[in-house]
Parts: structure tokens; C-alpha cells; sequence
């Protein structure tokens, strides 16, 4: 979660980008894709990025977490982010979580002063303690849209997030942002002071916490590697036709 502590993308700040894109994973497309590798969040995480955490496998992409220790943390942990920012638009995944108390599996979008913005974010995440929930939110300017870090608001899955692939969307506009789960909205977010304005990466990590037993429930350390699989994920631009038939723009639906 980055409204904690956030040193990522130690890499230049691209221009932003807008073209739509559909990743499904058959490959890791390195010129999309950052994978951060060699230090971690804070004290709160009990891990360290580590590139061997992220995978592509039988057309998914694989970002992992394993009891084996890395730099002076005890756990390896995965994180991938876009080299380019992405503005108003549409964003999907396609992905499924392991479980597992103290475990963070996030989609989300991030900027912050590593490239020189304010931090703006839009989140994502399911706490693996309960693989039947995944938490929303948003940052502006380093404040929580929901109050406080650890307040996003819950929704209950259509089936836990360890027993099948579930997607996630939502649609980001000046004046509204829109969370979708399996292409039903489930939560709108309209007032101006929650909703970022900043261009930001796309991100997926999976990472574990020994401290924030409140929000994440009491750490039990895995003993074999997990992982969350990404089937694809993509982006459209606002305004843009509806650009492949996963898309929740493809519902003809008005919200």
C-alpha cells in the first residue's frame, strides 16, 4: 500500500502515456514492465522487492512471495510496475490471489515524489486473511479518501479471491471514479477531494507485514512460495471505444 512509506521506481519519470494496451502475459514485455528488485517499503513490510518473485508462466503473470530471506528482511516478495504513467481512463485485471494472514495482493495505481508529483493513488487490495473481501481507496496528495491509511471501504467478492480468477476494474474520470468487480459497479467515489488528478503506473505486488496485525491480521509465514496470478490486465483511455470483449466498456452499460 503505498500511503505508507513508498521507495519504488528508482527509474526516470517517463512522459505519460496514453495509448490503450491489453497485456495477456505470455511474455513480460520489458519495455512496459519495471520489476523492482533490491529494497523494500519500510519497517512495516516484512519483505524485500526481489526480481525472482516475478514470474510469467502458462500465459500469467506470477508475483510472488517467499519465505527466503533478501537483503535484511526474511521474506522475498514481488512487485511490478509500468515505466509509463497513464491518465483518465479505464483500468482491468484479471487475477487470482493465495491466501494467507498478514499477506497484501494489490492492483493499484501509484505517483508520488520518487518522480517528483504529489502521491495520488487509486487501490485495489485484498488483505489475504479474508480472500472474500478486497478494500478500495484512494490517496490525493498523500491523504486517504477514506480517512486514514487502512479505512478503505470492503466489498464482498462473488467467491473467494484463492479459488478463482476475479476481475477488477475501475473507471477514472476528472469528476468521478468508478470500482467495478466481474463487470458489476460496486462502489462511486464523486467527491473532488477524492479523486486524484495526477497520471500514475500501473502496479501489482504481493507483500506481508509483521506490525499491522489491525489491518492485515496476525502474519503466518508461508511455508512454501505463493503467488498471485495475473491473467491480463489493460487500459483505455477516457472516451475510447470499448477495445477488447473482457472490458467492462464492452457492457454498453450506463452507469
Amino acid at each position: 500500500m503505498r500511503g505508507l512509506i513508498c521507495l519504488a521506481a528508482l527509474i526516470a519519470t517517463p512522459a505519460m502515456a496514453q495509448e490503450a494496451f491489453f497485456d495477456d502475459f505470455d511474455s513480460l514485455d520489458q519495455g512496459r514492465w519495471y520489476v523492482s528488485d533490491g529494497w523494500s517499503n519500510g519497517s512495516h513490510q516484512n519483505c524485500t522487492w526481489s526480481a525472482g518473485q516475478i514470474t510469467v508462466e502458462g500465459g500469467a503473470l506470477r508475483v510472488g512471495f517467499a519465505p527466503v530471506p533478501a537483503g535484511e528482511r526474511s521474506n522475498s516478495c514481488g512487485e511490478i510496475q509500468t515505466r509509463s504513467e497513464y491518465g483518465y481512463g479505464t483500468y482491468e485485471a484479471r487475477l487470482r490471489t493465495p491466501s494467507g494472514s498478514g499477506l497484501n495482493a494489490a492492483f493499484f495505481t501509484y505517483i508520488g515524489q520518487q518522480q517528483g508529483k504529489p502521491h495520488d493513488e487509486i487501490d485495489f487490495e485484498i488483505l489475504l486473511k479474508d480472500t472474500g473481501t478486497v478494500e478500495t481507496t484512494t490517496f490525493v496528495n498523500g491523504k486517504s479518501g477514506d480517512g486514514e491509511v487502512g479505512s478503505g471501504q470492503a466489498h464482498a467478492l462473488p467467491y473467494p479471491s484463492d479459488s478463482d480468477f476475479v476481475t477488477f476494474a475501475f473507471t477514472w474520470e476528472p469528476d468521478r471514479l468508478r470500482y467495478y468487480i466481474n463487470g458489476k459497479l460496486v462502489r462511486t467515489m464523486d467527491d473532488q477531494a477524492t479523486i486524484p488528478a495526477n497520471p500514475q503506473r500501473i502496479f501489482f505486488s504481493l507483500w506481508g507485514s509483521d506490525t499491522l496485525t489491525d489491518w492485515m491480521g496476525r502474519f503466518s509465514q508461508p511455508a512454501d512460495p505463493v503467488a498471485m496470478e495475473v491473467d491480463w490486465v489493460a487500459f483505455t483511455p477516457e472516451g475510447a471505444d470499448c477495445a477488447f470483449e473482457q472490458s467492462i466498456l464492452c457492457q454498453n452499460e450506463d452507469d
